[in-house]
């Protein structure tokens, strides 16, 4: 069973597996609510929570992360039963026993607290609530903190601060395309910020898809070169093509949150977003909304010449397409349908006539020149 030093793993070369999608795939399977996104599913239905992330370590994760996303006491909705304290605790019990049984490395989510965003909350209002959620995960005695989803550089130094406080590796990942942050800060300089900050891993997470955080991890990648900064890379996107999101990525669209399936990317889309992360030099792939266990499984599948070894839910995987083949040889309706080369250069269609490749954009942006990677 591999160790649980994430730093001794990342230091060594090793190449590892994020989890994927909580909040928004609990919230396809009832358990979470839309708008509000926050994670009382953890002491409501435990066991919806458990076998989610049973299925992440099954497709090849190394990682099983606190569904703690969004826990703040000013976000819970109107009536919860539960503190936040109460999730927090149940959500790193559910980890802690996946990581157990799977032998995977646990680490806690903690994310913005919305002060900044709606109030221009001060320093101190802001470091209380991220202390609470840190202090949570450290009296579980959870292996990595995540500063994740945060759109506000600032918001982020002072979560890499109290998170170092506590010893733990301390991985950080704005939330942000290559406009930068909410005040238009470029990802260069988020990027230099967060290592000089002291955070051990440094990249990106949600919003826009893989193909667009890419390109921007791509620009971080350049400025920690310039100032001689050597942070782990880390990168986690959205499972859905965002071409024409703006500065709030898939949250700017239409489509959001109920009618975006149509955009949901492909397993062999994750499997080339994994090679290309890799080739790019991010040691630490993962997904982030819209990233099930499938997509994850097939990322672990695309990259086992560099692991080693396939998932566990691998066994259940057509992942070198050898049953393909054969069926292809025997039946002219599957033509084509044993080639990698097919899947990895398909341009998958909705099936739906009236279908655009941009939405009707109340706000029109700029496209990123990333879309023509799709």
């Amino acid at each position: 069973m591999a160790g649980k030093d994430i730093l001794s793993r990342l230091g060594s070369g090793e190449l590892i597996i994020g989890d994927g999608s909580y909040g928004v795939t609990l919230e396809k399977r009832g358990y979470v609510t839309a708008g509000s996104w926050t994670p009382e599913a953890s002491p409501e239905h435990p066991g919806a929570v458990e076998q989610l992330a049973i299925e992440f370590s099954r497709a090849g994760a190394d990682i099983t992360q606190t569904f703690s996303f969004w826990c703040h006491e000013d976000s819970l909705p109107k009536g919860c039963k539960y503190t936040c304290d109460q999730i927090n605790k149940t959500s790193c019990d559910i980890a802690k026993k996946i990581a157990k049984k799977y032998g995977t490395i646990t680490a806690g989510g903690v994310s913005q607290t919305g002060h900044i965003a709606r109030e221009g909350g001060g320093e101190e209002k802001v470091k209380r609530d991220l202390r609470k959620s840190v202090d949570v995960l450290v009296k579980n005695d959870i292996d990595v903190i995540i500063c994740e989803y945060f759109r506000n550089i600032q918001e982020m130094e002072y979560a890499i601060e109290i998170a170092l406080e506590t010893g733990k590796p301390v991985a950080a990942t704005m939330c942000m395309g290559p406009a930068g942050d909410e005040n238009n800060v470029s990802p260069g300089e988020c990027a230099v910020r967060m290592a000089k900050a002291g955070a051990q891993l440094v990249g990106l997470n949600c919003l826009f898809d893989p193909n667009i955080l890419l390109e921007t991890m791509a620009e971080m990648k350049t400025s920690l070169k310039l100032f001689n900064l050597n942070p782990h890379l880390m990168i986690q996107p959205l499972g859905f093509m965002v071409p024409d999101g703006g500065n709030y990525g898939w949250v700017n669209l239409p489509e959001f949150p109920f009618a975006c399936e149509p955009r949901q990317i492909t397993r062999w889309e994750a499997r080339k977003f994994a090679r290309e992360a890799y080739n790019l030099g991010v040691r630490y792939i993962g997904g982030c909304c819209g990233f099930e266990p499938y997509h994850i499984r097939a990322m672990a599948e695309e990259l086992r010449d560099i692991r080693g070894k396939l998932p566990e839910s691998s066994d259940k995987s057509d992942y070198d397409l050898k049953i393909h083949a054969s069926l292809e040889a025997s039946f002219e309706r599957y033509k084509n349908k044993g080639s990698e080369a097919w899947w990895k250069e398909m341009k998958p269609s909705t099936g739906r006539p009236m279908s655009t490749p941009f939405c009707r954009q109340p706000n029109p942006v700029t496209v990123h020149k990333a879309v023509f990677k799709n």
